[in-house]
């Protein structure tokens, strides 16, 4: 039992964990309550299932803090990079996958390693002893949720994620709509017509906007509050905000030439990705909703091409529990009050599948290395991953602490660059290079240590 690290839930985190974990040295076993118990958004009992976009964001390293994610858990050998390669759709500048060979293939590398083990089974209280990782995400269930929050002597803090709806391609008007990434950005002919894009003028956004905003939405229970993360509002939430900003927001038709009208500049778009490898399905980008299904189907047809849609998946809403990691965790992400207990992944407060796998990377490989008898020090603060966990475990401010995306704002300034708008390209790029060569140094640091150990 001491030797051994238990996880609790298979996403992409505790995927990443148990990965990083096993090829340490060290015997893992997963807990995952799917399929025996279900959720509303997941589909399978697969591990690392997608139930949001298909998308990990930008994989520029060099100009992105996405990016920089990226090759930080590729430098790392990270389980969720690797199959997110093997599995990657175009997608423009984007990181984009096959949604089910992705999380198949995920499940047969952690169900066929020597050292870790699967076990379907909900866990529902805090462990007394052992080596433990929280990852259960933002759907952590009722009973592990309320033993979390009687250990914390607090509420659960909530904020509500929405889920965007997946279109048919063959119900899709080809002769309305048009295939570009903006600017045609990408290196292949793929990448650069990566988006199916629906184009509307004037009086059709207007029109869309007013049907936005009187449609049937999503209630909420008896005390719950609509606290929503900024980087996945609801189109219905932006449209309340002004009737402008889904415009400058994904609807913005900047970066795009319509080939059936190429001398009128469209007033809005709306794009959709790839999201399988047959090109049978896509999502619409930036579309999570709230809206009734009844409702969906209508409004979302109203968008030129969508006439005769049919959805594969409405969207749909849930609320998202995370905990006040800066108040609750140390720097090796283990609870304060336990430290036999680390989280990873959403619950600790960061937002998206990159940053939840890069904290279940951290997680996996700090939990394998106090089991080896040689702690690892945290990631330094110059890396995205350092930046990142510095964040959730102390730089954040614990009173209004909220989920966050990484982002170059996280990141330590670098004397003498100029700043603004027009010092950026140079400034995220002193970033990126600075981060890499923490990230190396430390990266070899910890296998150093560990083979010392071992």
């Amino acid at each position: 039992m001491t030797k051994t690290l238990h996880i609790v839930g298979g996403g992409m985190a505790g995927s990443e964990a148990a990965w990083q974990a096993a090829n340490m040295g060290v015997a893992v076993v997963i807990h995952e309550m799917r399929p025996k118990v279900k959720t509303f958004a997941h589909r399978t009992g697969d591990l690392a299932e997608m139930v949001c976009s298909n998308s990990f964001r930008s994989d520029d390293s060099e100009q992105n803090a996405v990016g920089l994610l990226h090759w930080e858990m590729r430098a790392a050998n990270g389980l969720i990079m690797q199959t997110a390669d093997r599995h990657r759709l175009p997608a423009g500048g984007a990181l984009a996958v096959d949604r089910d060979p992705f999380a198949a293939a995920v499940t047969a590398a952690l169900r066929d390693h020597p050292r870790v083990h699967i076990e379907y089974n909900e866990i529902t209280a805090l462990p007394e002893g052992g080596h433990w990782i929280f990852a259960t995400g933002p759907l952590t269930s009722a009973g592990l949720g309320q033993a979390i929050a009687a250990e914390t002597g607090s509420d659960a803090l909530a904020f509500f994620d929405a889920i965007a709806p997946i279109v048919y391609f063959d119900s899709i008007d080809m002769s309305q709509a048009w295939m570009q990434s903006r600017y045609d950005k990408g290196e292949t002919e793929a990448e650069r017509t990566a988006y199916l894009n629906c184009p509307m003028d004037r009086d059709q956004y207007e029109a869309f906007i007013d049907a936005l905003l009187v449609a049937d939405k999503t209630q909420f229970h008896e005390g719950e509050t609509a606290g929503y993360f900024d980087g996945c509002l609801p189109i219905e939430v932006m449209a309340e905000r002004g009737r402008e900003t889904l415009r400058f927001g994904p609807m913005k038709p900047v970066g795009l030439t319509n080939p059936h009208r190429p001398d009128e500049k469209p007033y809005a778009v709306v794009q959709l990705r790839r999201d399988n490898a047959l090109g049978t399905l896509y999502n619409i980008v930036g579309f999570q909703t709230k809206m009734k299904y009844g409702a969906q189907t209508e409004v979302l047809r109203m968008i030129p091409g969508l006439e005769n849609a049919q959805f594969a998946r409405l969207g749909g809403i849930h609320r998202n529990t995370f905990l006040n990691s800066p108040t609750l965790l140390d720097n090796q992400m283990r609870l304060r009050s336990r430290p036999n207990i680390r989280f990873a992944g959403q619950i600790t407060g960061v937002e998206g599948y990159v940053e939840s796998s890069a904290m279940g990377l951290l997680a996996g490989r700090m939990a394998a290395a106090e089991i080896l008898g040689q702690p690892l020090a945290p990631p330094p603060q110059d890396s995205a991953m350092g930046a990142l966990i510095h964040h959730i475990t102390g730089g954040a401010e614990a009173k209004t602490f909220q989920p966050m995306n990484v982002n170059f704002g996280l990141f330590r300034p670098v004397d003498g660059l100029k700043g603004g708008r027009r010092g950026r390209k140079d400034r995220y790029k002193a970033y990126t290079d600075r981060a890499k060569e923490a990230w190396k140094t430390w990266l070899e640091q910890s296998v150093l240590d560990a083979t010392q150990t071992v």
